[in-house]
């Protein structure tokens, strides 16, 4: 395992271990907004201890902390998501996860997705190619709560099976573990929503693009990237196409 990625995994794995004691010391009265508040700041606070006490010259953008223009000047920049899932986190669910990704000279290089909740972290020098779908139809990721518009054009094309799950980076997880085909998203997200689990999904070689088929750019003046498909290699032309057709009709808003 390189040096940064074994450092992505281990603040990621040490972020969720201090995600679930916070957790496992709530009050039953406590409500789930504070929750999420109280979990995403004890979360930040280890994620930057970590990374002051081992990378000091490297620059930061995350969801929990203010943005500053030096890192657009960075050769360095360690992208962070220390919460992702609040509200999976809140209720108790296990489908929420922490982001740590490192951006370098135009690219993300290392990265680590952590699942506390299944004690599972997942990174980019030790994860194995996605294993093959061996069942039928296509199995889609999709929210819980709010699916985005695309969603219902790209399973009509598909035939595809829907399978509802928490944050993004357990959806696009579930696609490097086998257990989905495919994650779509086209409702808003920002560069720390993605880049960790993109990195990891990139080393398990599966295709990661914008909804139009364009790359997927980190360290972006503009934090906001809003759109995104994951899926096996052998359905992105098919996919992208979906999603090309959808849009043309007018059926993703």
């Amino acid at each position: 395992m390189s040096q940064d990625a074994h450092a992505a995994a281990s603040i990621a794995r040490e972020a969720g271990e201090v995600l679930l004691a916070v957790r496992a010391a709530f009050a039953v009265d406590v409500e789930p907004q504070e929750r999420g508040k109280r979990g995403d700041a004890a979360a930040q606070a280890r994620i930057a201890q970590l990374l002051a006490e081992r990378f000091p010259g490297d620059d930061v953008l995350s969801e929990e902390a203010t943005d500053t223009d030096a890192r657009l000047s960075a050769d360095r920049v360690w992208i962070i998501d220390p919460l992702d899932g609040t509200r999976e986190y809140s209720e108790g669910r296990a489908d929420w996860a922490v982001h740590v990704a490192l951006w370098e000279r135009g690219d993300l290089t290392a990265a680590a997705v952590a699942i506390p909740g299944e004690g599972l972290v997942l990174d980019t020098s030790s994860v194995t190619p996605a294993p093959a779908s061996a069942v039928s139809p296509v199995r889609l990721a999709v929210s819980r709560s709010r699916p985005p518009a695309i969603t219902e054009p790209v399973r009509a094309g598909l035939g595809a099976e829907l399978v509802p799950m928490g944050s993004a980076g357990v959806k696009i997880a579930a696609v490097v573990r086998g257990q989905v085909d495919a994650y779509v998203h086209a409702g808003g997200q920002y560069q720390w929503d993605s880049a960790a689990p993109v990195a990891v999904a990139r080393a398990a070689g599966l295709h990661a693009s914008r909804i139009d088929g364009s790359p997927l750019l980190y360290n972006g003046a503009d934090p906001y990237l809003p759109d995104l498909v994951v899926c096996r290699p052998e359905l992105a032309s098919r996919l992208l196409d979906l999603i090309a057709h959808a849009t043309d009709h007018g059926e993703t808003s």
